[in-house]
């Protein structure tokens, strides 16, 4: 089974398809709040149809933006599932050039300018991350700080007390083993990772 990816960037793409211009817009987003963040950004208030569609995880949606049931978004998260992707939205915007394409056409424009447009956007695979804390002495936390990047731990905050330092990080499943490792050997046994492995 092939690792699920995402973009690594947002990416358009703007094709003529019988004298309607179609312009499809994609980026990458962590749950459907972003995903209409996105939607709504880039929707063109002067277009004909704003189509879109957005997977993360089991969570999708799709809209056909009053083109007729079936003919926009649907097709648009076909290429999006298509192509293997998660944690995208896609929005397909169409103005109207006076030739109707009817629903096999729609069909056909929108899923293919946005498979186009996500075949083109670089990607990057994703890569499963787990919460965890650090306990620790304040005075380990620098060296902790400092060798967070070899982990690919992303830092999410700290809190203090009076007995030490909790720091907040989201590490990659593949990485937690070694870290939690470190842990115990920078601090001498003294420090843990919550959870533990």
């Amino acid at each position: 089974m092939s690792i699920p990816s995402t973009l690594q960037a947002e990416a358009s793409l703007q094709q003529e398809i019988r004298r309607s211009r179609f312009l499809a817009q994609a980026a990458p987003v962590g749950d459907a709040d972003e995903a209409a963040a996105f939607i709504a950004r880039v929707s063109a208030p002067d277009a004909s149809h704003n189509v879109w569609a957005f997977r993360t995880g089991a969570q999708y949606r799709f809209n056909d933006d009053g083109e007729p049931g079936g003919s926009g978004g649907r097709p648009v998260l076909a290429a999006i599932d298509g192509q293997g992707l998660d944690r995208v939205a896609v929005v397909v915007t169409r103005w109207f050039g006076g030739i109707k394409l009817g629903v096999g056409g729609l069909m056909r424009a929108y899923g293919g300018c946005a498979a186009e447009c996500l075949r083109r956007a670089p990607r990057e695979p994703l890569v499963e991350r787990f919460p965890a804390t650090v306990h620790c002495e304040h005075a380990l936390a620098p060296l902790v700080f400092a060798r967070l990047a070899d982990f690919d731990a992303l830092r999410r905050g700290e809190r203090t007390g009076l007995d030490g330092i909790a720091i907040d990080v989201d590490l990659p499943a593949a990485r937690r083993e070694a870290f939690a490792t470190f842990v115990r050997d920078v601090t001498r046994g003294r420090g843990r990772l919550d959870p533990p492995t």
